[in-house]
């Protein structure tokens, strides 16, 4: 790459990086997977960046790049992650914990349960703000795959909450 294409990319890396880490946290549940992501995201741009033609798409391209790395990682078998009842240390009780970060908590507990693939349309939909249509397109599937997915993730999500799901309803 010339220099003014270093640049660019530079530029646009800088502008992005927080935004693309924070999906791949959504996605995946863990800050140090999210930044492996992201720089697989941004490696694969770096090496594409004079093809690409149309720089307005550059976001739904990092995001799809994102979203399989995420579903790929989870397909393979030595990588999957073996979820216990019990921490091995326990976490500090402290009464001070905002309700944000409880809900959060919670939010994420329960997205860590869902498949990997209804848990992409999730965060894509309700947690990324997209549009059945622009979930499509990022995913590259159809739009009935989005709101079947979309369904069957919500029930998941409803069915890992539990209990837990009354917490994150406001109170009346």
């Amino acid at each position: 790459m010339d220099q003014r294409d270093e640049q660019e990319f530079a530029e646009y890396f800088v502008a992005r990086r927080e935004a693309v880490r924070r999906t791949a946290y959504l996605l995946c549940g863990d800050w140090h997977r999210a930044d492996d992501f992201a720089q697989t995201a941004f490696v694969a741009v770096h090496r594409r960046w004079r093809k690409i033609r149309d720089k307005q798409a550059l976001d739904a391209y990092v995001r799809r790049t994102v979203v399989r790395a995420v579903i790929d990682e989870s397909r393979r078998p030595w990588r999957r992650e073996k979820f216990t009842d019990e921490m091995p240390e326990p976490p500090t009780t402290d009464n001070e914990i905002g309700e944000t970060v409880a809900t959060r908590e919670a939010l994420m507990k329960g997205l860590r349960r869902v498949p990997p693939r209804q848990r992409a349309v999730l965060v894509l939909r309700f947690l990324e703000g997209l549009d059945v249509t622009a979930t499509a397109e990022a995913l590259k599937c159809s739009e009935g795959t989005v709101k079947s997915q979309t369904a069957r993730g919500l029930a998941a999500l409803r069915e890992a909450l539990g209990d837990a799901i009354d917490d994150l309803r406001p109170a009346s």
